[in-house]
Protein backbone atom coordinates (compact mmCIF):
# COMPACT_ATOMS: atom_id res chain seq x y z
CA UNK A 1 0.00 0.00 0.00
CA UNK A 2 1.86 3.57 -1.20
CA UNK A 3 0.09 6.52 0.63
CA UNK A 4 0.18 10.03 -2.01
CA UNK A 5 2.18 11.98 -0.76
CA UNK A 6 1.80 15.75 -1.39
CA UNK A 7 3.91 17.83 -3.86
CA UNK A 8 7.14 19.02 -2.10
CA UNK A 9 6.89 22.48 -1.56
CA UNK A 10 9.71 24.43 -3.10
CA UNK A 11 10.61 28.22 -3.12
CA UNK A 12 13.46 30.13 -5.02
CA UNK A 13 14.41 33.96 -5.39
CA UNK A 14 15.18 33.89 -9.15
CA UNK A 15 15.51 38.05 -9.12
CA UNK A 16 14.83 40.72 -7.00
CA UNK A 17 14.92 44.21 -9.95
CA UNK A 18 13.69 47.57 -9.77
CA UNK A 19 10.49 48.02 -12.52
CA UNK A 20 10.03 51.47 -12.33
CA UNK A 21 10.75 54.56 -10.45
CA UNK A 22 9.49 58.19 -10.67
CA UNK A 23 10.36 61.65 -8.45
CA UNK A 24 8.31 64.58 -8.67
CA UNK A 25 9.26 68.12 -6.83
CA UNK A 26 6.69 70.29 -8.25
CA UNK A 27 7.20 72.99 -6.07
CA UNK A 28 11.10 73.03 -5.36
CA UNK A 29 13.37 75.21 -4.52
CA UNK A 30 10.89 77.40 -3.44
CA UNK A 31 9.96 74.87 -0.51
CA UNK A 32 13.35 74.43 0.78
CA UNK A 33 13.15 78.26 2.04
CA UNK A 34 10.20 77.55 4.20
CA UNK A 35 9.84 75.30 7.52
CA UNK A 36 9.43 71.79 6.80
CA UNK A 37 6.84 69.77 8.28
CA UNK A 38 5.60 68.10 5.79
CA UNK A 39 1.95 65.86 6.14
CA UNK A 40 2.88 61.89 4.27
CA UNK A 41 1.16 60.10 2.85
CA UNK A 42 2.22 56.81 2.28
CA UNK A 43 0.59 53.70 0.06
CA UNK A 44 1.15 50.44 -1.28
CA UNK A 45 0.01 47.78 -3.37
CA UNK A 46 0.98 44.09 -4.32
CA UNK A 47 0.65 42.77 -7.67
CA UNK A 48 1.66 39.06 -8.90
CA UNK A 49 1.48 37.69 -12.49
CA UNK A 50 2.53 34.23 -14.10
CA UNK A 51 4.89 34.03 -16.17
CA UNK A 52 5.35 30.28 -16.37
CA UNK A 53 3.16 27.55 -14.35
CA UNK A 54 6.11 27.84 -11.90
CA UNK A 55 7.54 31.39 -12.45
CA UNK A 56 6.11 34.18 -10.86
CA UNK A 57 6.45 38.08 -10.78
CA UNK A 58 5.39 39.51 -7.61
CA UNK A 59 5.28 43.85 -7.57
CA UNK A 60 5.47 46.25 -4.63
CA UNK A 61 4.23 49.27 -5.38
CA UNK A 62 5.06 52.17 -2.40
CA UNK A 63 3.88 55.78 -3.05
CA UNK A 64 4.91 58.37 -0.98
CA UNK A 65 3.27 61.73 -1.52
CA UNK A 66 4.75 65.01 1.12
CA UNK A 67 2.60 68.01 1.55
CA UNK A 68 3.37 71.59 2.97
CA UNK A 69 -0.21 73.00 3.42
CA UNK A 70 -1.57 71.92 0.07
CA UNK A 71 1.30 72.19 -2.40
CA UNK A 72 3.40 68.95 -3.03
CA UNK A 73 7.08 68.90 -1.67
CA UNK A 74 7.51 65.55 -3.65
CA UNK A 75 6.20 62.64 -5.02
CA UNK A 76 8.20 59.59 -5.07
CA UNK A 77 6.92 56.27 -6.53
CA UNK A 78 8.83 53.01 -6.56
CA UNK A 79 7.93 49.50 -7.90
CA UNK A 80 10.01 46.80 -6.59
CA UNK A 81 9.77 43.52 -8.30
CA UNK A 82 11.34 39.78 -8.30
CA UNK A 83 10.81 36.54 -10.16
CA UNK A 84 9.90 33.92 -8.24
CA UNK A 85 9.85 30.24 -8.59
CA UNK A 86 6.76 28.48 -6.40
CA UNK A 87 6.41 24.53 -6.80
CA UNK A 88 4.44 22.31 -4.75
CA UNK A 89 1.46 25.11 -3.50
CA UNK A 90 -2.33 25.22 -3.53
CA UNK A 91 -3.62 28.32 -4.92
CA UNK A 92 -4.49 29.90 -1.47
CA UNK A 93 -0.71 29.41 -0.47
CA UNK A 94 0.57 30.74 -3.69
CA UNK A 95 -2.10 33.73 -2.73
CA UNK A 96 -0.17 34.46 0.48
CA UNK A 97 3.23 34.03 -0.87
CA UNK A 98 2.82 36.16 -3.99
CA UNK A 99 0.51 38.99 -2.08
CA UNK A 100 2.31 38.62 1.59
CA UNK A 101 5.53 36.61 1.63
CA UNK A 102 7.46 38.16 -1.38
CA UNK A 103 6.54 41.45 -0.62
CA UNK A 104 8.16 41.11 2.79
CA UNK A 105 11.10 40.04 0.51
CA UNK A 106 10.87 42.88 -1.48
CA UNK A 107 10.38 45.83 0.73
CA UNK A 108 13.97 46.48 2.42
CA UNK A 109 14.68 47.04 -1.48
CA UNK A 110 12.29 49.57 -1.86
CA UNK A 111 12.44 50.82 1.01
CA UNK A 112 16.23 51.97 0.44
CA UNK A 113 14.96 52.82 -3.30
CA UNK A 114 12.95 55.55 -1.46
CA UNK A 115 15.04 56.75 0.79
CA UNK A 116 17.78 57.24 -1.91
CA UNK A 117 15.21 58.90 -3.84
CA UNK A 118 14.32 61.47 -1.69
CA UNK A 119 17.60 62.16 -0.44
CA UNK A 120 18.74 63.07 -4.10
CA UNK A 121 15.86 65.34 -3.91
CA UNK A 122 17.40 67.42 -1.85
CA UNK A 123 14.22 66.53 1.37
CA UNK A 124 15.06 65.06 4.78
CA UNK A 125 15.57 61.57 4.97
CA UNK A 126 12.34 59.17 5.41
CA UNK A 127 12.53 56.14 6.91
CA UNK A 128 9.35 53.49 6.62
CA UNK A 129 8.33 51.42 9.67
CA UNK A 130 7.93 47.71 8.60
CA UNK A 131 4.97 46.49 7.34
CA UNK A 132 3.05 43.31 8.04
CA UNK A 133 2.32 42.20 4.93
CA UNK A 134 0.64 39.05 6.68
CA UNK A 135 -1.74 41.46 8.12
CA UNK A 136 -2.63 42.96 4.95
CA UNK A 137 -3.03 40.39 2.91
CA UNK A 138 -5.64 38.67 5.74
CA UNK A 139 -7.72 41.90 5.89
CA UNK A 140 -7.94 42.03 1.60
CA UNK A 141 -9.18 38.34 2.40
CA UNK A 142 -11.82 39.31 4.56
CA UNK A 143 -13.05 42.52 2.72
CA UNK A 144 -13.36 40.46 -0.56
CA UNK A 145 -15.38 37.71 1.33
CA UNK A 146 -16.86 40.12 2.90
CA UNK A 147 -17.95 41.63 -0.82
CA UNK A 148 -18.44 38.04 -2.29
CA UNK A 149 -21.23 37.77 0.98
CA UNK A 150 -22.59 40.99 -0.21
CA UNK A 151 -23.15 40.65 -4.04
CA UNK A 152 -24.81 37.06 -2.86
CA UNK A 153 -28.66 36.73 -3.90
CA UNK A 154 -30.44 36.13 -0.31
CA UNK A 155 -31.85 32.35 -0.57
CA UNK A 156 -35.88 32.14 -0.55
Amino acid sequence: MSEQQPPQQHFEIQKVYLKDVSLETPNSPMLFTEQWQPQTEVRLETGASPLTEELFESVLTLTVTAKLAERTAYLVEVKQAGLFTLRGFDEQQKGHMLHAFCPNILFPFAREELASLIGKGGFPALLLNPINFDALYLQRLQQQQAQAADLTPPVH
